[in-house]
């Protein structure tokens, strides 16, 4: 599968959109499309996936190694090409489309650099040209001479510009791009193309998505057979998949807007290796016949009423009091707390599982990649292993002297700055998430195998 990454000059330069445009202009010209995201990020590709009408693969070093990261691209080739509804019931091949996170650059743990290392594929670079013309051509001039002054095996191969007008604006920009910059069209300015956005980001795609006209207005604009041109086949993975068999296990995964935030290939490793049921707190499901739970992260405190009102956390106490393992990431350890306070100081009863009382703040409390290495052995982790996962939440958890802690936080914040991974019963709950590649899900899956003939 061929593709290029969009990588940004800076956050906030207009990423997304431009990903989305683009999208829909290849999806216009009858190829495949299948969108990724460079980064620990769960918000963006919700929006690709509104837009391409597939979930968007996670690319991200620090959490899933070189090796993860080009499987995890590698597993979007299946059925985009004729068989997705993207494909336009053609054979055209089949374009993966890279949105990068924050500037090209930045990110110790995980650039869109790194990513696009890995993967050897060319940068698209997005730049704001609202108030510039020569000077976008100088700043990507500026941006791909970077990568050879620092070493990076990247090729920045030419621009989109954001924001940029027609006419004299347009004309410009392109005559100032020197020959190796190649000029592959623009995302004109536009009231509909604009997310609202939130405390964590932007809104979901399925709340706010863009409207289609003005995605396909500014699709008008993009130089579509350039930016196939440009792309190139990635680096394939040594091994297309992690070695497992599958487990004798159900696990129930709770999924609704309280929460949302679980990546897509989470979802795969636990439907090839177990039965998964899913159910919603919010709408007060009972919770499935299963041997465990995972609650994923997302927005309990938008939801905190319905949650507190129907029985569907009272019950998962219960069961968890009675030994049913429960894992639960940010959102979901929320939702296992005593009790979760709004930041309008609304305290709200919750599943009553850990021994935490957390309280949603003003500004985020933490964002990083992190790594955590674990005290004993937990339901995602033996004595002694290491995760690597991301944090990012504007909560704070209030926690007993005596509580219990399964990790030690090497990087990152954690629950109280040294650890992370709190545990009560059989049941974990964690600040942060962790994706399939790091072999969690795996152990939690085993874990409830094992312990599915002992209660």
């Amino acid at each position: 599968m061929k593709g290029f990454v969009l990588g940004g000059v800076s956050s906030g330069v207009g990423k997304t959109v431009a990903t989305l445009a683009i999208i829909q202009a290849l999806e216009d010209a009858g190829y495949g499309v299948q969108p990724a995201k460079a980064g620990p990020d769960f918000i963006d590709p919700s929006h690709h996936e509104a837009i391409a009408g597939r979930p968007s693969r996670t690319l991200d070093r620090w959490l899933e190694g070189e090796e993860g990261l080009r499987r995890n691209y590698a597993r979007g080739e299946g059925g985009v090409d004729g068989s997705h509804p993207s494909a336009r019931g053609t054979s055209s091949p089949a374009i993966c489309v890279v949105e990068g996170v924050m500037g090209l650059y930045d990110g110790d743990g995980s650039s869109t650099a790194m990513v696009a290392e890995a993967l050897d594929l060319p940068v698209v670079l997005v730049v704001d040209a609202a108030a510039g013309m020569e000077s976008v051509a100088a700043t990507a001039l500026g941006f791909r001479e970077y990568a050879d002054r620092i070493g990076r095996g990247i090729e920045v191969a030419g621009v989109v510009a954001q924001r940029a007008h027609g006419g004299r604006h347009e004309a410009g920009i392109r005559d100032a791009l020197p020959p190796e910059l190649e000029y592959f069209g623009r995302i004109p300015p536009n009231d509909d193309l604009e997310i609202p956005d939130r405390h964590l980001g932007l809104e979901m795609g399925d709340e706010a998505a863009l409207p289609r006209e003005a995605l396909r207005e500014a699709a008008e604009s993009i130089a579509v057979e350039r930016l196939v041109a440009a792309a190139s086949e990635a680096v394939q993975p040594e091994t297309s998949e992690m070695e497992a068999d599958p487990v004798d296990a159900t696990v129930a995964v709770a999924s609704d807007a309280a929460f949302v935030f679980r990546y897509p290939a989470t979802i795969e490793r636990f439907r090839e290796r177990a039965t998964v049921r899913t159910f919603s707190p919010v709408a007060g499901d009972p919770v499935p016949d299963c041997d465990g739970v995972y609650l994923p992260g997302g927005y309990p405190e938008l939801h905190a009423d319905a949650l507190e009102s129907a029985d569907t956390l009272t019950e998962l106490g219960e069961l968890a009091s009675e030994g049913l393992p429960v894992f639960g990431e940010c959102g979901g350890l929320m939702a296992m707390s005593q009790s979760l306070t709004t930041a309008d100081g609304d305290r709200h009863e919750m599943a009553g599982i850990l021994p935490a009382d957390v309280t949603m703040h003003d500004r985020y409390r933490a964002l990083d990649h992190v790594e955590l290495e674990a005290r004993e052995g937990t339901l995602t982790a033996t004595a002694g292993d290491r995760l690597r996962g991301h944090e990012f939440h504007y909560s704070s958890a209030a926690v007993d002297g005596d509580a219990r802690f399964a990790f030690e936080t090497v990087r990152g914040d954690g629950i109280d700055g040294d650890h992370d991974g709190l545990l009560e019963y059989e049941s974990l709950g964690t600040y942060a998430h962790v994706h399939p590649e790091s072999g969690a899900f795996d152990r939690f899956l085993e874990v409830l195998e094992s312990s599915a003939g002992h209660r």
